[in-house]
């Protein structure tokens, strides 16, 4: 089960989240972001950041209402951030609240972090490490498990607070007892139902932004609860485990003599930076107090108001912890407090200089000049980028450039090559931009044309005329005399520009092909008439031959007849 991931069809293009992760355990797949398990830290950080709201989260909600649902004793393991989280007047009465959405009890998580001090106190006193790593943090955990394996061994082999808590309430209520963890933390929930060497310890997690939402929806309001106390006794100075340097600050509470430095480190950057000096074996005798979140779980990714300051949050959890001794009266005698960490690293295939290049290649980069490394699509350089492509984290459309210069590359084809002039002019008739064909006709470079105006090429009272009205004028033959040239004219208003796109299809060429085809026709027409006229000459001529030759005839015949009847009479 994924604790966390990103929803379908919810991404936009943007690979903000792959930016933010430290350790790349983010794929894009056909357009949409996944988070790969066997990389993720769960830090949250990517969930926080989605500016798409993208985000899911596994909740526990309906198992724990199903617990209280069937009447199973259910008890609340705190985190103490709490204190400088939620909106009540007096502590009690986040206790009050909890129990009227029916929880048997409600015990702090410091109870447990009491316990881990004394395993770390152990540690110290026993000076067997080389440098010993507090393993609170799941997160941080997840980070050295994976990401620095070397390092397992300086890892203090202790349960964090969380599973410490678990197993206390249960070796005092029975392992039937269900117990829920309430606190900001993401990584807490993989930590409580995703590792086997402590599973059982915690049946469910909640996180304050989920109990906040539950109070809500039940009409519970904080501030109108009365004050209850806790279920545990007061586990003093361990309250101070959620801000930064606190565990130091419990363990240096009742310090043993032990000769290692102390060292607290916040942010998951600050954190690899150390880890990357431990793991070159430049350091030792040391013990480090890590957390993956700024400022501690104060400001964990799941506290609902985790963009307040974190200077205010760790003043309010300071100011409400009224003891800072050792706490007394917790016994863990009965509670496992070991966990040993291994080696989980995972090793991805790394391609060979011939497949990153032909990667590369396609990308558009061809040289190391054409490699910008600007970080567009979260991987701090195009080699990294092309070696995540290699093994399916992502997706050659994920580089910015290489989009824009393919995009670029199609309009300014399509631009270059139209036998059409294209040009924008502003409001004040400046041309804005034109076409390669618009500046042939109009005899000027693109620089010269950007600084010209229309009007000192052609007539421009159509262009004033949309200008002026934003009604388009479509496919208007008209004369550009200046230009020699016939177009049908289109102008249309650009609403966001302030702009009209000017479009002159030439025609000349159709017009002149007309011209030559009438002028065809009307010597087709003029010899016609011409054979006419002849042919009715020649008709003339012909009759009047006839008319003639009849005559003739006729006489002759007629002279003929007169002298045979003259020569009969005789």
């Amino acid at each position: 089960m994924k604790v966390i991931d990103f929803k379908d069809a919810g991404c936009r293009h943007c690979y903000k989240c792959v930016r933010y992760c430290e350790v790349k355990a983010i794929s894009v797949q056909n357009e949409q972001a996944h988070i790969m398990e066997d990389h993720c830290i769960h830090c949250g950080q990517c969930l926080e950041i989605c500016p798409q709201n993208a985000k899911t989260f596994a909740s526990d909600m309906e198992r724990v209402k199903g617990y209280l649902k069937q009447g199973i004793k259910t008890i609340v393991s705190i985190a103490p951030s709490y204190l400088s989280v939620l909106e009540f007047d007096q502590p009690g009465q986040v206790v009050d609240a909890l129990l009227k959405l029916g929880f048997s009890e409600v015990r702090e998580t410091a109870e447990g972090a009491a316990l881990v001090t004394e395993e770390y106190r152990r540690l110290l006193r026993e000076g067997k490490m080389k440098n010993i790593i507090s393993t609170c943090c799941p997160s941080i955990n997840d980070l050295i498990e994976k990401y620095y394996p070397s390092l397992t061994s300086q890892m203090a082999p202790v349960v964090s607070p969380m599973i410490a808590h678990g197993r206390l309430i249960k070796s005092i209520y029975g392992p039937d007892v269900k117990v829920v963890f309430l606190g900001p933390c993401i990584a807490k929930k993989e930590e409580a139902v995703g590792d086997a060497r402590v599973m059982g310890a915690i049946n469910a997690i909640l996180t304050f932004e989920e109990i906040i939402k539950w109070w809500k929806s039940t009409g519970i309001d904080v501030r109108k609860c009365e004050e209850k106390p806790m279920g545990n006794p007061d586990p003093g100075v361990n309250q101070l485990y959620p801000s930064s340097g606190g565990v130091i600050t419990s363990v240096l509470a009742d310090a043993g003599k032990d000769t290692y430095h102390k060292i607290h480190a916040d942010g998951i950057k600050t954190c690899m930076e150390l880890l990357e000096e431990l793991a070159r074996g430049e350091i030792e005798g040391c013990f480090f107090e890590l957390n993956i979140c700024e400022s501690g779980c104060i400001k964990g990714p799941a506290s609902n108001r985790w963009q307040r300051s974190m200077l205010k949050a760790k003043m309010d959890l300071e100011g409400r912890i009224r003891h800072r001794e050792d706490a007394r009266e917790i016994d863990g005698s009965a509670v496992s407090m070991e966990k040993i960490f291994t080696d989980r690293s995972v090793h991805d295939q790394i391609p060979t200089d011939e497949q990153l290049t032909e990667i590369l290649h396609v990308m558009g980069k061809y040289t190391r000049a054409d490699e910008l490394n600007c970080g567009a699509c979260g991987y701090s350089t195009c080699r990294n980028k092309a070696v995540a492509v290699f093994q399916g984290k992502a997706e050659i459309s994920m580089c910015l450039p290489h989009a824009v210069a393919q995009a670029e590359s199609m309009s300014n084809v399509v631009m270059d090559v139209t036998p059409n002039m294209i040009i924008v002019v502003d409001r004040d008739l400046r041309i804005r931009e034109c076409n390669k064909r618009a500046l042939d006709k109009l005899g000027v470079s693109r620089e010269e044309a950007l600084e010209r105006y229309i009007f000192e090429f052609i007539e421009v009272e159509d262009i004033e005329n949309v200008l002026a009205t934003k009604e388009p004028i479509m496919r208007k033959k008209m004369n550009l005399e200046t230009l020699d040239m016939v177009v049908k004219e289109t102008i249309i208003y650009i609403e966001s520009k302030e702009s009209v796109l000017v479009l002159y299809w030439d025609i000349s060429k159709e017009e002149k092909a007309k011209e030559q085809h009438m002028n065809l026709k009307m010597e087709t027409v003029e010899i016609a008439q011409k054979v006419i006229d002849k042919q009715m000459m020649v008709a003339q001529e012909i009759a009047g031959l006839l008319g003639e030759t009849t005559a003739e005839t006729k006489v002759t015949l007629t002279k003929l007849r007169d002298s045979i009847l003259d020569d009969g009479e005789e």
